[in-house]
């Protein structure tokens, strides 16, 4: 899969270990890494909801966003890069079709 990043510090935190762990911890760091391996190893969205780490759209006010599972209340959040965005018949989005996304950050959603 394509990944973009938001901006290109984030771009960079991501991608050096040791921003990574200044910034979120060995825990969370590990978590994250893992994340965004599985991403770019994927051929579409579709095959992360086979792997743990619960992968899914979120409502409301983040409604075209979606999440990943990191550690505690923490996510990895993303929106489709794809142009058009892929979707079904019945106008949900068509997982099997995702091949691009755009990092957004790490957040707790629930706050």
């Amino acid at each position: 899969m394509d990944i973009i990043f938001k901006s290109k510090r984030f771009a960079e935190e991501c991608n050096h270990q040791d921003l990574l762990l200044k910034r979120h911890g060995p825990q969370r760091s590990k978590l994250l890494r893992r994340r965004l391996d599985d991403l770019r190893a994927a051929a579409n969205l579709h095959q992360m909801r086979t792997l743990p780490g619960r992968c899914h759209e979120l409502k409301g006010n983040r409604s075209g966003q979606l999440s990943i599972d990191l550690d505690g209340p923490y996510r990895l959040i993303f929106e489709v890069a794809n142009d058009p965005i892929p979707l079904k018949g019945d106008g949900g989005l068509d997982w099997t079709q995702v091949t691009s996304i755009k990092i957004l950050g790490v957040e707790d959603t629930h706050e």
